[in-house]
């Protein structure tokens, strides 16, 4: 009985070494994640709000959400796989970036951030919008599609 008890037991941990190789084999890609911004690199690649302060002028190539969190936030933390997700789902037609109001004070401030999660959905050639609090992911991905993407919106003729 001890001789099958051990049989089965290498066999079981063969299968899941096995397993587990196979499996790190075939995510050998990198994931797209949520690009981390700070003030220089916003200033770069959203707005330059320091030299054109009267108007919005996107620097982007592709419409953007920019999360403003901090680490210690729950609905932050809630939001994070989800916005890592999106990322995912939406990778080459939008970017997602994230922004620790922590370390990044003056970029928080001048955009006036003062509840996390804020999210500021930057179109491309429209006016960005700003939203409070965590979404669900059914909501920002509706916010992508017809906002960011004009996927929704109805032509006139």
């Amino acid at each position: 009985m001890k001789i099958i008890t051990n049989y089965l037991l290498y066999t079981l941990i063969a299968v899941a070494v096995v397993s587990c190789g196979a499996n790190t084999a075939n995510n050998s890609s990198p994931a797209v994640k949520t690009i981390h911004l700070t003030k220089a690199e916003f200033l770069k690649k959203v707005v330059n709000y320091e030299t054109n302060s009267k108007e919005w002028k996107y620097l982007g190539d592709k419409p953007a959400i920019i999360d403003f969190y901090a680490s210690w936030c729950g609905p932050c933390k809630t939001l994070a796989p989800i916005l890592e997700n999106l990322a995912q789902e939406y990778d080459g037609q939008i970017y997602i970036y994230e922004i620790d109001t922590e370390e990044e004070v003056e970029l928080s401030s001048a955009f006036g951030i003062r509840n996390i999660p804020t999210l500021l959905f930057v179109p491309m050639g429209e006016s960005p919008q700003i939203v409070e609090g965590a979404l669900p992911k059914a909501n920002l991905k509706e916010v992508i599609d017809s906002f960011l993407l004009n996927k929704n919106k109805i032509v006139n003729k």
